[in-house]
């Protein structure tokens, strides 16, 4: 079983542990070993990364008495799920569709009205499942690598 709970300043490392378990151990299936190198380090200390979590209203999905941060997601702005991330060992578990649908209803609850993501090709067939779609493909580099990510959008309205 596992629990959710605002994200609070103190789970910083944490986060940054979790995120980097999330590309390490799921990206190599999809991604090249210069990809998820270069996707690993984007929380290093000179990243946006830590500006996100304060700016933002994120959520951590937590194991057993809540002391364990097993997958953690961020709307930064309110119309923007901005991070979603969940540790290998508790991917396929229901983490990120928790945190993927209490998102959803703290955006509603904040007046908005469509929410919008970049989604990876891990992360992709999640949003799809809970009514997200693909709005553009997109190119861009980190770290001078290549990829290439799915600017996605769900409407509030209809749900």
């Amino acid at each position: 079983m596992h629990s959710l709970r605002p994200l609070v300043h103190q789970d910083l490392e944490e986060v940054r542990e979790v995120y980097r378990d999330a590309v390490l151990s799921q990206a190599p299936q999809l991604y090249t070993p210069e990809q998820v190198r270069a996707w690993a380090d984007v929380v290093q200390e000179s990243s946006p990364f830590e500006e996100i979590l304060a700016k933002g209203v994120g959520l951590a999905s937590c194991s057993g008495a809540g002391e364990v941060i097993e997958a953690f997601a961020v709307l930064e702005p309110l119309d923007r799920i901005s991070l979603l991330y969940c540790r290998g060992r508790a991917s396929r578990q229901g983490h990120a569709t928790s945190l993927l649908r209490a998102l959803e209803a703290l955006a509603r609850g904040y007046g908005s009205q469509r929410l919008r993501t970049e989604a990876s090709f891990l992360s992709r067939p999640l949003f799809e499942r809970e009514g997200w779609s693909v709005a553009w493909i997109e190119e861009l580099t980190i770290a001078s690598v290549p990829f290439r990510r799915f600017r996605m959008v769900k409407d509030l309205l209809q749900n």
